[in-house]
């Protein structure tokens, strides 16, 4: 019986510390102000991909034309957020937030997807990674997406980036035959754990 007590009392302390840290326990601080000239509805969109428990305090971007972008709002947190509806081969509505290590790897892709064609823009990456110019995501960073043809109608996805990692160094299969999580893309770069 106290071996169980304790147990209990050690998963109590575990996620009242997670809470802390994500901060949306009581008394967690307010969310950081806007830039000036950021506009509330943008950053209110880029946030919808967010999870709750660190959406308060993200940082909120926009990318430009020429793939740098401005911080409509400088988060406390490493999660990063921007819009990307509209753009080459995105979705008409599609949001996303990851890590501030993998906007490097965002500004990238966007690049590649510039040509407008799928099949192009793959070359384009794989040529990179051949090169070893293509930017690493952060190992174990989330990837939280929402996309489709409008905000009503958009699906969430989610995925773990894990650089490099194998069936062998993982013991995931890589493919979603066999149920349950995969490494897609698996000893590459752009490998990462997909949970159905």
């Amino acid at each position: 019986m106290k071996h169980v007590t304790l147990i209990i009392i050690g998963i109590m302390a575990v996620s009242t510390g997670v809470r802390a840290q994500r901060g949306d326990g009581p008394g967690a601080p307010p969310p950081p102000p806007l830039a000036p000239g950021a506009s509330r509805a943008d950053v209110d969109k880029a946030l919808l991909a967010a999870p709750a428990g660190l959406k308060d305090q993200a940082t909120v971007i926009k990318w430009k034309s020429d793939f740098t972008y401005d911080t409509l709002r400088k988060g406390t947190n490493r999660l990063v957020c921007f819009d990307v509806s509209g753009f080459p081969l995105e979705q008409p509505f599609s949001v996303e937030c990851t890590s501030i290590a993998n906007i490097d790897r965002k500004a990238q892709n966007l690049r590649a997807e510039a040509v407008g064609d799928r099949k192009k823009s793959e070359a384009i990456l794989r040529a990179n990674e051949k090169g070893r110019t293509r930017f690493k995501p952060e190992f174990r960073s989330l990837l939280y997406q929402l996309g489709g043809p409008h905000q009503q109608r958009a699906h969430g996805h989610r995925m773990i980036a894990v650089p490099g990692a194998t069936t062998q160094s993982t013991g995931l299969p890589d493919n979603p035959k066999q149920g349950g999580a995969w490494i897609m893309n698996a000893g590459t770069s752009t490998a990462h754990i997909m949970a159905p």
